[in-house]
């Protein structure tokens, strides 16, 4: 399969978590990703058949263009995109870039369905900052202040990364939202967590979301040495694959440095990936 590069100036990954205070990089995920998923094996439990490469987003500008200027230009080309896969009764998977893209994504499923979306995030960090201008940490501000995102819920945030704004804002966005440090304490909260927002929000139009960063040594915009395991982060999005109007799945902030890197997540996107079509697979088609 052709691989397909669409010009947006100013829109590559590189830079929305650059403008939130984060480690640049994540335009190289889908590259460390896309050899790795095309050498999986075609077998009874996924053959491809369902499977379509729609494209790749690749910036033009200059390294050190860092600026809000072109972010509107990746909003819309984004949202559009989406609209036309769900439009077609597609199921988007987004891989790589930073978590900014949340937005445009979330937008394209609710113009599509007409309907404000849920939305769950496995994430150290709510994103829920301030409206200050687009970047990777405030996406789902943005999506829920314009009314294209209906009800949050985030899992797994770090105590002391996200500020008092932060929280009380997902308050006033009524947000379901858990704490890593009680998983530490009672890890059986871990899965009763995925549980109780699959169960609530099963009948909704529901967007799946896991920053990278969640996942302990993960080289990402904002590493740590302390979080969840690769199998934890396979259970979560084999879990959410199976609700009943499963939106899209979004996997950013990867961001690979040097060869091992690009090994490492490369397989960790290859093995998200092929378990939500799997589980997706199983329980729609």
């Amino acid at each position: 399969m052709e691989r397909e590069e669409i010009p947006c100036h100013g829109c590559e990954g590189r830079y929305r978590p650059r403008l939130n205070g984060g480690k640049g990089g994540s335009q190289a995920a889908f590259e460390a990703f896309i050899p790795r998923f095309l050498a999986v094996q075609s077998n009874q439990f996924l053959t491809g058949n369902s499977i379509c490469i729609h494209g790749y987003i690749d910036s033009r500008e200059p390294i050190d263009a860092i600026s809000y200027m072109h972010v509107d230009d990746l909003d819309y080309l984004l949202s559009a995109w989406v609209k036309e896969v769900v439009d077609a009764g597609g199921v988007p998977i987004v891989i790589g870039g930073g978590h900014n893209n949340a937005y445009p994504i979330i937008k394209g499923v609710s113009e599509s369905s007409g309907l404000a979306i849920s939305v769950v995030n496995l994430d150290p960090h709510a994103d829920t900052r301030a409206m200050e201008g687009r970047h990777s940490g405030n996406p789902f501000s943005y999506a829920y202040e314009y009314g294209f995102l209906g009800h949050y819920s985030v899992l797994g945030l770090h105590e002391s990364y996200n500020n008092q704004f932060i929280l009380d804002h997902l308050n006033e966005m009524k947000a379901f939202f858990t704490f890593y440090e009680s998983w530490l304490e009672k890890p059986f909260k871990f899965q009763a967590d995925i549980d109780k927002v699959y169960d609530s929000q099963f009948q909704n139009v529901m967007g799946v979301e896991l920053d990278m960063d969640a996942i302990a040594y993960m080289s990402s915009s904002a590493f740590t040495p302390s979080g969840i395991t690769v199998d934890q982060a396979r259970i979560y999005v084999r879990k959410m694959a199976s609700l009943e109007k499963v939106a899209y799945l979004h996997l950013p902030e990867a961001a690979p440095k040097n060869e091992r890197e690009e090994l490492i997540i490369g397989k960790t996107l290859t093995y998200l990936v092929t378990d939500f079509v799997k589980e997706y697979q199983k329980h729609h088609l």
